[in-house]
C-alpha cells in the first residue's frame, strides 16, 4: 500500500518521518498516516486539545471529549456535574469543538471527537460545521443514567437501530466514523458489531471492561472495520495481547502518563522492527483470530483450521485455491522444499522452522519482509472472507 501524497505534504510530522511510520504500521485513519497505534480515550471533563497535545510526542491518535452537543445530553452534563463528576459544558458546542480541533493542527495526531448525542440531527449538524478532518467518535458508552435518559451512551448498546442512525446520519455527511461501546452490555457483542459494520462505521473502540482478549477476538472475527481496544492497556504484555487477537490500535485513559505511553510505543517499535508485522495474530492453533489464516497449512490433518473454515463459510478446496491465486506472482509463491511446496502455507516467524527458513534464505526475504508479506496475504483474506458476509445482519 503506497502512502498517499497529499498526506506526505500534510503539515505535520517531516515527510520522512511520515513516511517512516507508514512503513512501520502501514497504518491510515481518515487518510492520515498513525505514527504509533497508540490512542488516548476520550474522558469527559479531561480529554481536551491541551490534554493531547502534552502528550503528543507518544500518541499517534487523541479522541477528544466526550462532548455533549444537544439540549438532552448537555443538560445531563450539568446534572452530572452539579453530581461532582467533571464535564465540559459550553453554549456553543460547534465554536468550541471548532477551536479543539484548529489547536490541534499541526500536532501529527489524527484528531476524533467523542460525541454524546440524542439524535441523528445532533450529530449532523455538528459534522456539517466542523468538517470532515476529524474522526467523529459516537459516544456509546458513558453508562451514567443522566445520560442514558437522554437517549445516549449505553443506551444506544441496548437500542441500536437507533445507533444504526446516527452512524448512517454521519457517513451520508462523507466523515470517518468510530463507535465507542462497552463490552458486555449489548446481549450479543458479535451482532452488535456486524451491526456497527453494516451501518458503515469505520472503526470500532471498545472498552474491555473486566473482558480480556477473547472479547477482541470475537469482535475481530464478527466484522473488518477498524479495532481499538481500551481499559487497562499499560503494559506491553496486555498490549500485545489485543493486537495478538485482532485489535489494530489500543488506547490509554487514566494512565496515559508520558512514562506509561513512552515505554509502549518504545516496546511496540521494537517488536515491530524485529518482526516486520506490529499486530500479527497468533497461529489459528494457538487461539489466533481470522486473520491466522495467513499462517495455516492445507487442510489435511484434524486441525483448529477445519471448524474456522466451516465457520467462515469456505470450503477446504475454496480455501487452498484463494490461497494459491493470492500469493500468485509474489515472494510467497516458491517453496519447493517447504511443507506443502510454497510459502503461502508456512507459519510464523517464531515457529522454528528450517525448511522455512532455508527458503527464505534461497529466495532473499528477511523475516521481517516475509512477515510483512504474511499481513498482506491476512488482509487479502479478511477481504475476501467478509465480503461473502456483506449482507446486513440484525440486532
Amino acid at each position: 500500500m503506497k502512502v498517499p501524497e497529499s498526506v506526505l505534504t500534510e503539515k505535520r510530522d517531516t515527510p520522512m518521518e511520515t513516511m517512516r511510520s507508514f512503513e512501520r504500521y502501514n497504518l491510515l485513519l481518515n487518510g492520515q498516516v498513525v505514527r504509533t497505534p497508540i490512542a488516548l480515550s476520550a474522558m469527559a471533563g479531561i480529554v481536551d486539545a491541551d490534554y493531547a497535545l502534552s502528550r503528543s510526542s507518544h500518541v499517534g491518535v487523541a479522541f477528544l471529549g466526550g462532548y455533549s452537543i444537544d439540549k438532552p445530553t448537555m443538560e445531563a452534563s450539568r446534572v452530572l456535574e452539579a453530581g461532582g463528576r467533571r464535564e465540559f459544558i459550553f453554549d456553543d458546542p460547534v465554536e468550541e469543538l471548532s477551536s479543539q480541533v484548529s489547536r490541534m493542527d499541526g500536532s501529527g495526531l489524527v484528531c476524533g471527537l467523542n460525541l454524546r448525542g440524542s439524535s441523528p440531527e445532533s450529530f449532523t449538524g455538528i459534522a456539517s460545521q466542523v468538517g470532515d478532518q476529524v474522526i467523529y467518535e459516537i459516544d456509546a458508552h458513558c453508562r451514567q443514567e443522566p445520560m442514558i435518559a437522554a437517549r445516549a451512551g449505553e443506551y444506544l448498546l441496548t437500542h441500536t437501530d437507533l445507533l444504526a442512525e446516527e452512524i448512517r446520519a454521519l457517513k451520508k455527511a462523507d466523515v470517518c466514523v468510530s463507535v465507542k461501546i462497552r463490552a458486555g452490555i449489548s446481549p450479543d457483542d458479535r451482532r452488535l458489531a456486524r451491526k456497527i459494520w453494516h451501518s458503515g462505521a469505520d472503526i470500532i473502540h471498545v472498552d474491555l471492561m473486566d473482558y480480556d482478549y477473547q472479547k477482541v477476538r470475537q469482535i475481530r472475527n464478527s466484522c473488518p472495520l477498524v479495532l481499538i481496544a481500551n481499559n487497562s492497556m499499560n503494559t506491553f504484555d496486555r498490549v500485545r495481547d489485543m493486537f495478538a487477537h485482532g485489535a489494530d490500535l489500543v488506547s490509554l485513559a487514566r494512565r496515559a502518563d508520558e512514562r506509561t505511553l513512552a515505554g509502549l510505543d518504545a516496546a511496540i517499535a521494537r517488536y515491530t522492527d524485529e518482526h516486520g508485522w506490529y499486530n500479527s495474530p497468533k497461529q489459528l492453533c494457538r487461539g489466533g483470530d481470522v486473520r491466522a489464516l495467513t499462517f495455516c497449512c492445507m487442510p489435511v490433518k484434524n486441525c483448529p483450521l477445519i471448524p474456522m473454515l466451516e465457520k467462515v463459510g469456505l470450503s477446504r478446496e475454496e480455501y487452498m485455491r484463494f490461497k494459491e491465486k493470492a500469493v500468485a506472482g509474489t515472494p510467497l509463491e516458491p517453496g519447493a522444499q517447504t511443507c506443502f511446496g510454497s510459502l503461502a502455507w508456512c507459519c510464523k516467524d517464531s515457529s522454528p522452522c528450517m525448511f522455512r527458513d532455508m527458503t527464505l534464505v534461497q529466495v532473499g526475504l528477511s523475516r521481517q519482509e516475509y512477515m510483512r508479506l504474511k499481513k498482506q496475504l491476512a488482509d487479502k483474506i479478511v477481504q475476501h472472507l467478509f465480503s461473502l458476509h456483506a449482507d446486513p445482519d440484525t440486532c
